[in-house]
């Protein structure tokens, strides 16, 4: 697994899979951005644009539709005024370059925000999010589910981004080597990397 400038990553433990997709070419797509990247990839897969929709730390919200309108971001501090310009083109660049601007402004302070909290973790979908905002804070995606056949217990797969940016990866569970992680997994979720607590589970 490598980092977004080639270099083999350090920890070449945390992982069990990694994704075919790009980190990018500089040092934006972290943890928060990693969720940000796959929520947008599925909308935007699904045509449905109009949905794409993320905060930044700030507060403000920057939606693709004014992107793709020729809108642009003018940021001072906590101010952020946007900027009309030439309408671009509808194609999946200027979707990756809205993801690129989305990345630096946006990070677990902002996502945790906007994330709703998850009534129980027995209630977990695909595409919840374990989430700890703050400064550093982290976040990983839950991307499937499975259920043994006979007694119903079900486990579920979590894909991760890291500091610095990073190929994402399907995180491996530290206390079986394997991919999948129970979902009556107790007080706490302990990952390769970080460790989170049952009220951390919220949904887009």
């Amino acid at each position: 697994m490598r980092l977004h400038d080639g270099r083999e990553k350090p920890n070449q433990a945390a992982h069990w899979a990694v994704l075919d997709i790009d980190a990018g070419s500089r040092d934006l797509q972290q943890c928060a951005d990693a969720v940000i990247r796959l929520r947008a990839e599925y909308l935007y897969a699904a045509s449905r644009c109009g949905d794409i929709r993320f905060n930044f730390t700030s507060g403000d919200r920057a939606d693709f539709s004014r992107w793709l309108a020729g809108f642009s971001p003018a940021v001072n501090g906590n101010t952020v005024q946007w900027v009309p310009g030439r309408a671009r083109p509808d194609n999946y660049g200027t979707f990756r370059a809205y993801l690129d601007m989305v990345f630096t402004y946006a990070g677990t302070l902002s996502l945790a925000k906007e994330l709703k909290p998850a009534a129980h973790v027995r209630q977990m979908r695909i595409g919840d999010v374990f989430i700890q905002g703050g400064s550093p804070g982290h976040a990983v995606i839950v991307v499937d589910m499975a259920a043994h056949p006979a007694t119903g217990r079900r486990a579920f797969l979590l894909v991760q981004g890291y500091m610095p940016a990073q190929d994402l990866h399907v995180l491996r569970n530290p206390a079986t080597g394997g991919p999948w992680y129970d979902l009556d997994f107790g007080p706490s979720l302990r990952t390769p990397e970080w460790t989170f607590a049952p009220e951390h589970l919220r949904r887009f």
